[in-house]
């Protein structure tokens, strides 16, 4: 098996289940050097390409599992842990109120103002909120912002206090390309 795949051998340690039913943490390696070997060989190829098992056998990479993969390995690259979970999923508040980056008495409020949806499992007090609507609020908030900015913006251009109005996501892209390299 080649170098750069080493890694992801040693991590597998289980079998493969056709459903995935609870969230899966994966750590960056501190020998970060296969992970560079496979980020490298990634940057070369523009579509996916094909696994090689341990017997020899060759299985094509669909296109959604080689986009995943060039996305775990940018983000490992930069030292990132890597959490797999299904849509379904249900948090407890403060596994939301984390994966926002808020305080968990102001996931409560959100969760009491009605803008994500949440679930008291039982007769219990306490409440779980479902991963996809976690992302969908999170969705809708960066949505609102990047409307209020470019409202902003088209009023300082109208007022003027640019000669152009500039193109926040192209410049957004370009910085986050930097980061990457």
């Amino acid at each position: 098996m080649p170098k750069a795949f080493g890694f992801f051998e040693s991590v597998y340690t289980g079998h493969m289940s056709t459903q995935t039913t609870e969230a899966t943490t994966v750590l960056p390696p501190a020998d970060m050097e296969a992970m560079l070997d496979l980020s490298r060989f990634l940057s070369h190829v523009t579509e996916p390409a094909a696994l090689l098992g341990p017997d020899g056998q060759t299985v094509p990479l669909p296109m959604e599992a080689y986009q995943v993969l060039v996305k775990v390995v940018e983000s490992m690259r930069a030292g990132k842990a890597i959490t797999v979970a299904p849509l379904d999923q249900r948090l407890t508040t403060q596994e939301a109120a984390d994966f926002l980056g808020i305080s968990r008495p102001t996931l409560v409020k959100l969760l009491e103002q009605g803008e994500i949806s949440y679930e008291r499992p039982g007769a219990g007090r306490h409440r779980r909120v479902r991963l996809d609507d976690v992302l969908g609020y999170q969705l809708r908030k960066r949505a609102e912002r990047r409307l209020a900015l470019d409202e902003l913006t088209a009023q300082a251009a109208d007022a003027g206090l640019y000669d152009d109005v500039p193109d926040y996501s192209a410049a957004l892209r370009e910085v986050r390309k930097r980061r990457a390299n």
